[in-house]
């Protein structure tokens, strides 16, 4: 995953109501109408979110019907989880509450 894709997820993931669609999907597949339930937003606006999340691609989705039913994308999630593991802070000064003081390593540098 580069950077830029990192970069549509996390500007995906910036909105409240896209971050608890995804974890909401995380139980499982889901009707577009059940979604709705958990929120005070319009059809078109779900809509809307479910755009966002697709084209960024940790959404995938499926009509039946009249319906359209989301999940969640695991391998895009999965790539996006490992990127974000490999963010490590080497600083060795950094007490809770306070700010951070660098490293004497990167002083040297």
């Amino acid at each position: 995953m580069n950077a830029m894709d990192v970069s549509l997820l996390c500007k995906a993931l910036g909105d409240a109501n896209r971050l608890q669609i995804v974890q909401l999907l995380t139980h499982g597949e889901m009707c577009a109408c059940k979604l709705l339930e958990y929120f005070q937003i319009t059809q078109p606006t779900l809509s809307h979110h479910m755009e966002v999340l697709t084209e960024c691609g940790l959404v995938t989705s499926r009509k039946e019907w009249k319906n359209t039913y989301y999940s969640l994308n695991c391998q895009t999630l999965t790539a996006f989880r490992a990127f974000i593991d490999t963010l490590k802070c080497t600083h060795t000064g950094c007490v809770p509450g306070k700010a951070c003081q660098p490293s004497a390593q990167a002083d040297k540098e």
